[in-house]
């Protein structure tokens, strides 16, 4: 199966760093096995954003994992989406869901599933996550492998 790439904005191409996720485009691309069940998993272990109230650093471990219908996500539009919150104030909790929602919005998955492993802030991590859907009977999906964080001890 061929994938038609003409429609396609950013693959191939030199393109800018969204200035906010409102402004990134995630795009997709039509799965070459949409008769069959199985995860894509995108680990995204240097995920940053802005804390809303001090403007600091936050910074996390991300694991998505998801088992696609007629659509994957293509990765360059993905890596720039999360790259645009590395000036975006939120919190943990709406970063973690607000991009596990885009991505449902955007590729209609069967299932999908956001980890994210923040690191402490104020001297407390916070982990956050989201599912949408369960997952179809018979697939096979890994644990997400991020250890608890336990600091230097």
């Amino acid at each position: 199966m061929t994938t038609d790439t003409t429609t396609l904005t950013q693959l191939g191409r030199a393109t800018e760093t969204p200035a906010s996720p409102d402004a990134a485009t995630l795009e997709r691309v039509p799965n070459p096995h949409p008769d069959t069940d199985y995860v894509a998993r995108f680990t995204v272990p240097e995920f940053t954003s802005l804390c809303p109230v001090t403007g600091q650093p936050d910074f996390a471990h991300l694991m998505i994992d998801y088992v696609p219908d007629a659509w994957l996500v293509e990765s360059k539009s993905l890596k720039l989406y999360l790259t645009s919150f590395r000036n975006h104030g939120a919190f943990h909790e709406d970063c973690t869901v607000g991009i596990g929602k885009k991505l449902v919005e955007t590729l209609k998955p069967r299932w999908l599933r956001i980890g994210g492993y923040w690191y402490p802030r104020g001297g407390i991590p916070i982990d956050v996550f989201w599912q949408f859907g369960a997952v179809p009977e018979g697939t096979w999906v890994p644990d997400q492998g991020v250890p608890s964080y336990r600091g230097r001890g």
